[in-house]
């Protein structure tokens, strides 16, 4: 047993946490424990941020060189992935249902086995701050063996016949309390609930007009709003009886503080290093000190 130092937490608010490193026990675990066991979503913040895609406006989004940068940076406590089901039954982080916009092949991602998709390559969005190389996207199994348990993960089920897939590389890591399901189906996330997993239900600026979010206290870990809806929507939402309500896809200082001024307890940012660097205003109102954090 070895152990390392890392910082984690906003920007300009890192605090030194000690990781334990201990061999692995077999294939399935986690690379990195904190403290002898995997982090869980009862380690969170009362002010959650979460990567979106790692976040896709600073880093490539579902690389695995994007998803290490957002872990490294330490300016959110959760990473989002998106995921999809290959042919042969592998699940892929892919948030399109084509290869055509973010890598160098085209086509449908269902139509691929597992040895066709180690084939493909990401494209780099040009304007993507830095420099990036082309790289395979991974697995999911992939992903959870690299961050399952070192960070809160956020892993949305695009197919949702893929769930009871999902949920047994979950539990056979060890993860139900350290991976949110997220949907837009509110019979997925109830599905996701039965099975013992964290439940997450995206909906839309649209849907929260005629929607009753307290029909979901029950099962429904993680209410995730976009942050465009209206306030009489977004407070519907936050007052549900949900414990966490989460708004997404926040990009700008401007869009967080509303979201948080309003009652949501989190946000989903595709620009997570721009919002740890920017004090939240009217900090004081809802609670946060002024560097956008719970005192």
């Amino acid at each position: 047993m070895v152990t390392r130092t890392v910082l984690t937490g906003l920007s300009g608010l890192m605090s030194l946490t000690t990781l334990a490193l201990a061999a692995p026990t077999g294939p399935l675990t986690p690379l990195e424990w904190v403290r002898g066991g995997p982090l869980t979503v009862e380690a969170l913040p009362g002010i959650t941020y979460t990567a979106h895609r790692g976040g896709a406006l600073e880093v490539p989004e579902n690389s695995m060189s994007g998803l290490v940068a957002a872990y490294k940076r330490g300016t959110s406590q959760v990473i989002d992935v998106d995921t999809r089901i290959l042919r042969d039954g592998t699940l892929v982080a892919m948030h399109d249902a084509t290869l055509d916009r973010t890598t160098t092949s085209k086509g449908p991602v269902r139509s691929l086995t597992l040895r066709e998709w180690r084939k493909v390559r990401l494209r780099p969005g040009p304007g993507l701050p830095g420099t990036w190389r082309s790289e395979r996207p991974p697995t999911v199994a992939e992903v959870l063996d690299r961050f399952g348990g070192r960070i809160v993960l956020m892993l949305e089920a695009k197919d949702p016949s893929s769930l009871r897939k999902l949920g047994s590389l979950i539990r056979a890591r060890g993860l139900t309390r350290s991976v949110f399901v997220n949907s837009n189906e509110p019979g997925v996330a109830a599905r996701a609930h039965g099975m013992g997993l964290l439940a997450q239900l995206w909906r839309s600026k649209a849907q929260m007009r005629t929607d009753r979010p307290e029909r979901w206290a029950g099962f429904v870990d993680v209410l995730d709003v976009d942050h465009k809806a209206r306030d009489v929507d977004l407070l519907r939402a936050v007052h549900s009886g949900v414990p966490r309500v989460w708004a997404h896809t926040v990009t700008t200082p401007r869009q967080r503080d509303r979201a948080l001024r309003l009652g949501c307890n989190g946000v989903i940012t595709d620009t997570p290093g721009l919002l740890a660097r920017t004090p939240a205003k009217g900090a004081k109102a809802f609670g946060l000190d002024q560097r956008g954090a719970m005192p």
